[in-house]
């Protein structure tokens, strides 16, 4: 089973430029999930041969959103999570299969000046608490654009960013936790010394000199790892500030 993520940092406009279709041909995934698709579902006027889709749209326009591709068609269907005072920002879709969850997730980035670290940390708790409850009746995949960099191998400039959204001391703490809750980053578990990125700020042309942070990921519950045959990252695929990354079972 092969699994594709990818925040295309709005679908329509990576659709325009031509990379998304000859990438899901090339590859062929059983599940492709997308972040920060950036459109309602009466938005989409293209098709995808051969998937089940599942969109979970933010209330504002052109703003967040995700979107779930399977060719198998899930058990069941949950948009958002459990918990109080979460903005309908469309970032989380779970699908449910016969032998584990599937979450996508596009979690919230913490803004400039950590001015939205707070509600950062109450989404973390209470998504956290979602895989939690999913993970004591299957095994669990989570997916997506995680906007945190877990340690200094995975971003360029660690000394320049210990107080940046995405490398502060809370959030990587919150992703410590997770994983110490019965989790495991697939791809630094098989490859603990490389260094890729997926994502490069436009800012700077980034991309060009790799000046990038790995903040997307496929974490697995920690009896699933045993099954992990790849986890990939493919930076070569253009078209977003993030490249796509995927999960070979």
């Amino acid at each position: 089973m092969k699994i594709i993520s990818w925040n295309v940092n709005g679908l329509r406009a990576v659709m325009s430029k031509g990379d998304l279709i000859p990438f899901l041909n090339a590859e062929d995934p059983d599940i492709m999930a997308f972040q920060e698709t950036k459109m309602q579902e009466d938005q989409l006027n293209f098709n995808f041969d051969g998937y089940f889709r599942y969109m979970n749209s933010a209330e504002k326009k052109g703003y967040s959103g995700t979107m779930v591709l399977t060719k198998t068609r899930p058990l069941s269907v949950e948009y958002d999570f459990a918990g109080e005072d979460h903005p309908k920002e469309g970032r989380v879709i779970t699908l449910e299969y016969e032998d584990f969850y599937f979450v996508c997730a596009y979690v919230p980035n913490s803004k400039d000046g950590l001015k939205r670290i707070d509600y950062r940390m109450h989404w973390e708790d209470d998504l956290r608490a979602h895989l939690m409850r999913l993970d004591k009746k299957k095994p669990v995949i989570y997916t997506g654009d995680l906007n945190v960099a877990h340690n200094e191998i995975d971003l360029k400039n660690p000394d320049e960013n210990h107080f940046s959204a995405g490398f502060s001391d809370q959030e990587r703490e919150k992703f410590s936790i997770l994983l110490d809750s019965g989790f495991k980053d697939s791809f630094r578990e098989l490859y603990p010394e490389t260094v890729k990125y997926s994502w490069w700020s436009y800012r700077t042309r980034a991309r060009e000199r790799n000046a990038g942070w790995r903040i997307d990921y496929f974490v697995v519950s920690d009896r699933l790892l045993a099954k992990v045959k790849d986890s990939l990252i493919y930076n070569e695929i253009m078209g977003s500030d993030h490249c796509p990354v995927g999960l070979v079972l």
